[in-house]
C-alpha cells in the first residue's frame, strides 16, 4: 500500500488511467452510467448529476422533501425490537426513489425495491450468466427497473401535471445545458440509486453502531442536535444552515466511514503502457486502487482502530492528501454532500426522538464488504 501512488492514479485519469470497472458490472448499471464512461462524456454527465443532486439543489428543493421522508422513516419505533441494518437499508431506497418520482403508489415502489435489490446483487456477483445465478437474476433486475421507470414516463407523457422531482426535471430538459438522450436518463437514475444506497444505509448502521459502544460521543451528538430543536417547532424541518453547523455530525460521519471502511478501493484501467513506481504496467491492464489500508495510517489517524470522532475537528484532516473517502480528483464522489445531508438528518431524528440498546452481540463483518449477517437488532425506546 503506497499511499501516495493511489493518490497518483485517483488524480490522473487525463494521463491515461481511466475507470477500469468490470463490463460485466457496467453492463447491469447502463452503458451510460457515470462510472462506464471517461473524458469529455464523464465531464458531461457529471455536471449533469450535479444539477439534480449538488449542494446549491440540495438546499433549495431537496432539505424540505428529505426532512418529511426522513420522519415516515423513523415513525412509530418506541418500544420496537428492529433490526437496525433493514431499516438503514429501507431508509436510504425509499427516500432516493421519493426523491426520483414521488406521489406513485406503495405499490409502485414494492416491485421497484424487488427489482432494484436484485440489480444491486447481481452487480457485485461472479459474471456467470444463466439463469439461477445472482448475475443473471442482475439483469433480470435491470430489466424491470427499466420497465417501472418506463411506465411512470409513459404515464408522465400522456398528462399535463408536472411533478416537482428529479424525473420530471429530466423529462422536461429543465437546465437546457444538459440534453440527455432517453437511455441517458434512464441510466442516470440508476446512477443516483445505486451509488448511494449502500454507503448511506451502511454508514447509518454502522454509526448507530459506535454511538452505541461510545456514550460520551453520543451525548456530545445528543447535545448538537438538541440545541438546533431548541430552536424550532416540532414539525419545523431543519434548514442548510443549521446542517453546516453540525461540527461534530459531519465529524461521527466521517470517522464512521474511515473506521468501517464501506469502500475498499477503486479499479482503474492503462490506456497505455506506462511505468508506476518502477514496474512497466501493459496497456489495457487493471489496477487496483486499495485504499482501505490508508484509512488505518497511524500516522495520519493516531490510534487508528479507536473511534474518535474528534479527531475530524481539525478541519485540515478532511483535506489531507491521504485522505480518499469519498475518492479524489475528477472522481470525486457527486453525491457527497447528499450522503451528508441524508446521514445527518438520519441521525439527527434518531438521537433527538429515541434511545437505543443493542440484542446480543451480533456479529458484524468488515471485508469484503461491511454487513451483519443476521442483521443488527437494537430495543428502542423513547428519548423523552
Amino acid at each position: 500500500m503506497d499511499p501516495e501512488l493511489n493518490r497518483y492514479i485517483l488524480m490522473n485519469e487525463g494521463k491515461g488511467l481511466i475507470p477500469g470497472y468490470p463490463q460485466s458490472m457496467l453492463d447491469i448499471l447502463g452503458k451510460s452510467n457515470i462510472a462506464a464512461v471517461s473524458g469529455s462524456s464523464h465531464r458531461y454527465l457529471r455536471a449533469s448529476l450535479l444539477s439534480l443532486i449538488g449542494p446549491a439543489i440540495i438546499m433549495d428543493r431537496l432539505l424540505p422533501k428529505l426532512d418529511r421522508f426522513m420522519r415516515i422513516c423513523l415513525r412509530d419505533w418506541d418500544g420496537k425490537t428492529v433490526d437496525i441494518q433493514a431499516k438503514t437499508i429501507d431508509m436510504a431506497l425509499f427516500i432516493a426513489f421519493n426523491h426520483i418520482v414521488e406521489d406513485e403508489p406503495t405499490s409502485v415502489y414494492d416491485a421497484f425495491k424487488l427489482e432494484f435489490d436484485k440489480l444491486v446483487l447481481g452487480s457485485l456477483s461472479l459474471p456467470v450468466n444463466f439463469p439461477g445465478t445472482n448475475y443473471h437474476r442482475g439483469f433480470e433486475g435491470r430489466k424491470g427497473v427499466i420497465r417501472i421507470l418506463r411506465q411512470i414516463i409513459d404515464k408522465r407523457a400522456s398528462s399535463r401535471r408536472t411533478h416537482n422531482d428529479m424525473l420530471d426535471h429530466l423529462l422536461r430538459n429543465v437546465d437546457s445545458k444538459y440534453q440527455l438522450s432517453d437511455e441517458e436518463i434512464l441510466d442516470q437514475i440508476i446512477t443516483i440509486l445505486y451509488s448511494g444506497y449502500e454507503t448511506v444505509s451502511t454508514t447509518s448502521m454502522m454509526a448507530i453502531k459506535y454511538l452505541h459502544d461510545h456514550p460520551r460521543a453520543l451525548q456530545e451528538l445528543r447535545d448538537e442536535h438538541f440545541r438546533i430543536r431548541e430552536t424550532k417547532r416540532p414539525e419545523e424541518p431543519f434548514n442548510w444552515n443549521e446542517y453546516k453547523s453540525m461540527t461534530f455530525t459531519r465529524a461521527v460521519i466521517f470517522e464512521t466511514l474511515r473506521l468501517a471502511t464501506i469502500v475498499n478501493g477503486v479499479l482503474r484501467k492503462t490506456t497505455q503502457e506506462m511505468e508506476l513506481n518502477g514496474f512497466v504496467i501493459p496497456k489495457g491492464w487493471r489496477i487496483y486502487v486499495y485504499t482501505r489500508e490508508m484509512n488505518y495510517d497511524p500516522f495520519v489517524y493516531p490510534e487508528p482502530f479507536t473511534f474518535n470522532p474528534w479527531r475530524w475537528l481539525d478541519k485540515k484532516l478532511e483535506s489531507h492528501n491521504h485522505c480518499l473517502l469519498f475518492g479524489g480528483g475528477s472522481r470525486l464522489c457527486p453525491g457527497k454532500e447528499l450522503g451528508l445531508v441524508k446521514i445527518s438528518m438520519f441521525l439527527h431524528y434518531c438521537v433527538t426522538t429515541y434511545r437505543w440498546e443493542e440484542i446480543g452481540a451480533e456479529k458484524i463483518l468488515k471485508f469484503p464488504r461491511v454487513e451483519a449477517p443476521h442483521g443488527l437488532h437494537i430495543r428502542v425506546s423513547k428519548y423523552k
